[in-house]
Formats: C-alpha cells, structure tokens, sequence
C-alpha cells in the first residue's frame, strides 16, 4: 500500500539488536522529522546487559564504559528524498511486532501511529547505520571515513584517498592533484568490499612500499599489502581481485 507521505511530519524507527551478546547488545531510537526543510533527528542508543561483563572483556572488543550516546541534529535535506524513497517502496509484515530487528512508526502532527515492521529488516537497518553515521559527522562526534590507496606498477606509482561524507551523502576522490566526485552507490558497496577480507596488524606498515603492488591504508594509519597483508575470507568469494579491479580503475 503506497503511503501519502504529505499527512506525516516525521517517522520513529527503534531497533532492538535481540540476542546479540553484550558488549554488542544495544537499542536505539532514531526519531526524524520532516516538517521544516531540513531534516530534523533526535537520536538516543544503548548499550545493554553490560553488568554481566567486566571492564577488561568491554575493553578487548574495542569499545568503551561509556558507549551510550544520544544527540539532536539537523541533517543535510539530501538524507529527506532518500528516507521518503525507502518508505514509499516499504512492505509491511503483517505480523505483530518481533522482540528485535526494526519497527517504524509514522508521526502525524505530535503523536505517533501504531508502529509497523517493514519486511525489509536488512535494508531498513543499513539506512539507519546511514543515519546514524550522518549524525555522528554532522555532530562532530566522528570524522568522515577515509581510505588511502596506492597502486605502484613497472610503469607508474600513483596514490589516491577516498573520503565518504555521510553527512551530505557525497564521496570525493583525490588523485595527483586532481578531485572529483563519485557516485554515492558505488563508492559504499567498495567501501562494503573493502572491509570484506582479513587484515593482518602484524606485518602492516607506517608507510606504503615502493615494489609493485596495491597497498591500502583503511583510515587507522596502517598500510596493507593487497594479496599478502590482505587476504581473502571465503574461497568462494575473491574479495581481494575485486579491490585489486576497483582501486585499478579509479586511477
């Protein structure tokens, strides 16, 4: 059933991770409001059952004691178009409402409608991540994410950085002095690509070499060799020639 978005003036989105363990468990609610020209959000997540660790073990998964976070922001009007694009081709669980994954509920005026649950868990939650990250740039909470790779061949040694601005839904790719945009799409499924295989810390470096090769640096400051100090996961999916392509491409 297609959805008059002009009746509401926002939409709430909670999302419980359900059995997940800590200390990955949360909840969050993520509360968006249309009715001016920007995009309005109100933001609250938290981390749940951690008394059952102890700091050391919340330490050893890379996080913090104090990981709860809650934030108003106005978010760039781009991030509008693509919520009412999501919602417009939303289906509905006909269902009740499950103990965890995603649940929306449409805001009419100052009160809520009955919260639903899109069929669509999956995409319905990689938007809200979307979200989330555009409200930690946009707050100051987080810095873009940005990659640096270089592709050194018999021929030529050319680097090249991609940073990926959430909060204005852009991608910006620097290359020997040239700076061009990429599309949105493209850009988060290699990003997604990237991130698929395995690091190895232990043979990283400061620097990129200088041999024949890729080498790829995720944003933290270390430099990967493609094929050696990044290595695929699955046998049946070869991540790294994927990477290999892409980054070729680019420059």
């Amino acid at each position: 059933m297609s959805i008059d978005l002009k009746q509401f003036s926002g939409l709430e989105l909670e999302y419980d991770s359900g059995s997940i363990p800590p200390p990955f468990s949360h909840v969050f609610r993520l509360g968006l409001d249309w009715s001016k020209q920007d995009l309005g959000s109100d933001f609250v997540i938290h981390y749940t059952d951690r008394e059952e660790l102890s700091d050391e073990e919340i330490f050893e998964e890379g996080f913090t004691l104090d990981d709860d976070y809650s934030a108003k922001v106005k978010l760039h009007p781009v991030w509008k178009d693509v919520v009412f694009d999501k919602l417009k081709s939303t289906k509905w669980n006909s269902r009740s409402l499950k103990d965890e994954g995603i649940s929306l509920a449409l805001v009419q005026g100052n009160r809520p409608q009955a919260a639903k649950v899109p069929m669509d868990q999956e995409g319905w939650k990689l938007l809200a991540q979307d979200l989330i990250q555009a409200i930690y740039e946009t707050n100051k909470k987080e810095a873009p994410l940005s990659i640096q790779f270089k592709v050194v061949t018999k021929e030529q040694s050319r680097e090249a950085r991609i940073t990926v601005f959430f909060s204005d839904r852009k991608v910006k790719l620097e290359s020997n002095g040239n700076e061009e945009e990429l599309n949105w799409e493209f850009a988060i499924e290699l990003m997604k690509l990237i991130f698929t295989p395995d690091y190895n810390y232990e043979i990283a470096r400061d620097q990129p070499g200088n041999k024949r090769g890729i080498y790829l640096d995720c944003g933290d400051g270390y430099w990967h060799v493609l094929g050696k100090g990044i290595t695929n996961i699955d046998n049946e999916f070869d991540a790294v020639s994927r990477i290999e392509t892409a980054l070729k491409d680019l420059i």
